[in-house]
């Protein structure tokens, strides 16, 4: 598949605002409504795009991707490559070159010892960093000089760029974070809430599932820069109330993840104060499978971890059912319309990284309904199968939103239809998507049999996204519950790969093993049940401009570029 991005009138947007700004602030305020609200203003404590997006206000990596998956420089001089001697001739290395004007917000330089800094606050194996897949086969980050870092890895890296590049992996302020380190990183309140950064704007406040109030940062490297003097970030809501604000009421100014019903989205359109952007990038929504037991009847800090196997859906027939059951197709078609597609796969995109995994397209009751007569699982008079006193009882749970609450429904249906039982569940967004180790409806705790939910990777290199599912990287009371492996899956040849990918230097054999390894998250284990490949969609008001939605990394990677313009 390829990059496919439908702007639906953001180029007429972008032809309205002006070739440069008068001064910084001279436009006023930006209001942006979040209904899943941000819970801190940093990616490595969540792997929640909300926080992605937030903390991109403030935070920057040293490298970026723009609309169209390409790395771009952001706090360094230029990209490293081989030509320019960046890229180790071996592959084995990658030094960047810092810019020498850019400052943190409290005026003190930018230096490489922030950058080894940040490597160490994420690698902290009891920090419980939710970007670790990024720092893969990192060897060692050293401070070669003020304004130069070397990143040594333990083989050839055919691309090297994973750690510190894109808005989920930003660089800290060693000053700041210093004691925040292992245990303590998510008991650094002030820290976490309002971290110093090198991005257009500063957090003035944070008000927990709330606001987030924000002012132009007077260091920032471009004089001209941001146009908005401060910024408003709401939270709470639903995506319903969100689109409205934006393109019907006028409130705000741009609504994030508009994840909306295609004719309700067009009837918000219809009143002509804004309208919806679109892009398609690497965002699949799919369910997770818990190969571990979430029984409250366990002991607290054994539930959903490794010591107790799930009872019935560690049989392989059981996850397969599961997936055969749903018509993926008229998901989309009641969900997103033409921006999705129904997909077998976790990695969508590029186009040589997507395996032609088509099997699960077809819906299938009469061949689940076989698969789990010959698995041994007998239909019970009450229409739920069982199998030596166990009984296919599930919880599926998943964030408060119109369209996957009407998906659950729908997968209820049809899950009953092979003899699973489901009682459905739904978790506020701020909650769900959190980052707080003591609640129990965190996506990460994972207190449910299924969930769904969505979240994509940086770029175009998805070596790192597929290096979240090693054995050690489940979330556990011994990480804080922020580990990335979400469905507990654990494989070791699938841990050999992980080690072995990233030194793979020919690119087709990359690609190769990046869809062997798809597959064996997906089809050969269903352990990850894709349902849409999904675009990233957010309304924007028709007085904003310089929008371009990127569905490659922050969405909102530009916002030091909007603007406010007159219709």
């Amino acid at each position: 598949m390829k990059l496919r991005t439908g702007l639906m009138g953001a180029a007429a947007t972008l032809a309205m605002a002006p070739a440069a700004f008068a001064e910084r602030g001279s436009d006023g305020q930006l209001n942006i409504i979040m209904w899943q609200a941000p819970t801190l203003m940093h990616p490595y404590l969540s792997g929640g795009t909300k926080e992605v997006i937030a903390g991109s206000l403030v935070l920057e990596p040293l490298a970026g991707y723009d609309t169209e998956g390409q790395i771009y420089a952001r706090l360094v001089t230029e990209i490293p490559s081989l030509e320019n001697g960046g890229i180790a001739e071996d592959l084995t290395s990658v030094t960047w070159k810092l810019r020498d004007d850019v400052k943190w917000s409290d005026g003190t330089p930018l230096t490489s010892d922030d950058v080894v800094f940040t490597a160490e606050y994420c690698m902290d194996p009891e920090g419980g960093c939710a970007q670790l897949a990024k720092f893969e086969g990192i060897t060692a980050v050293e401070a070669v000089d003020p304004q130069t870092v070397k990143v040594t890895f333990d083989s050839p890296r055919a691309d090297p760029f994973s750690a510190f590049v894109g808005s989920q992996s930003p660089i800290l302020q060693k000053a700041q974070f210093e004691a925040c380190k292992g245990v303590n990183a998510p008991t650094c309140t002030d820290q976490n809430f309002g971290p110093i950064g090198t991005g257009p704007f500063r957090v003035t406040q944070f008000l927990t599932n709330d606001t987030i109030s924000l002012e132009a940062n007077p260091e920032y490297r471009d004089a001209a820069k941001p146009a908005f003097a401060t910024v408003l970030v709401k939270g709470g809501g639903d995506a319903a109330g969100a689109a409205r604000s934006v393109m019907e009421t006028g409130e705000f100014d741009y609504a994030w993840n508009t994840q909306l019903a295609p004719d309700v989205i067009a009837g918000m359109e219809a009143a002509g104060r804004g309208k919806v952007s679109a892009a398609f990038g690497t965002l699949v929504e799919r369910i997770h499978v818990n190969l571990t037991d979430p029984s409250s009847t366990l002991p607290e800090g054994e539930r959903s971890t490794a010591a107790h196997p799930h009872p019935f859906l560690s049989d392989p027939a059981v996850r397969k059912a599961l997936s055969m059951a749903i018509d993926r197709a008229l998901l989309v078609e009641i969900g997103y319309g033409t921006s999705g597609q129904p997909t077998c796969n976790y990695v969508p995109a590029p186009e040589a990284w997507a395996s032609d995994n088509t099997e699960c397209l077809t819906q299938d009751i009469a061949g689940a309904n076989a698969l789990l007569d010959e698995a041994g699982w007998t239909m019970g008079g009450n229409g739920v199968r069982e199998k030596d006193g166990v009984q296919l009882n599930m919880v599926f749970q998943t964030s408060v939103n119109a369209v996957r609450q009407d998906f659950q429904a729908l997968i209820k249906q049809w899950w009953s239809e092979i003899g699973v039982q489901t009682e459905l569940k739904t978790v506020d967004a701020s909650v769900f998507f959190g980052s707080d180790a003591g609640s129990p409806d965190t996506l990460q705790k994972f207190y449910a049999d299924v969930e769904m939910y969505a979240d994509n990777f940086d770029g175009n290199n998805p070596a790192p996204y597929l290096s979240k599912w090693t054995c050690n990287k489940a979330p556990s009371p011994a990480n804080q519950w922020q580990g990335e492996n979400i469905s507990r899956f654990c494989d070791p040849e699938y841990d050999r790969m992980v080690d072995e990918i990233e030194g793979i230097v020919d690119a087709d054999e990359r690609a190769a093993m990046g869809r062997t390894m798809n597959d064996m998250l997906t089809k050969d284990s269903n352990a990850i049940i894709p349902l849409v490949y999904r675009g990233t969609a957010s309304a924007h008001s028709n007085t904003l401009g310089g929008v371009q939605l990127n569905a490659w990394d922050s969405e909102i990677w530009n916002v030091a570029d909007w603007t406010r313009v007159e219709q």
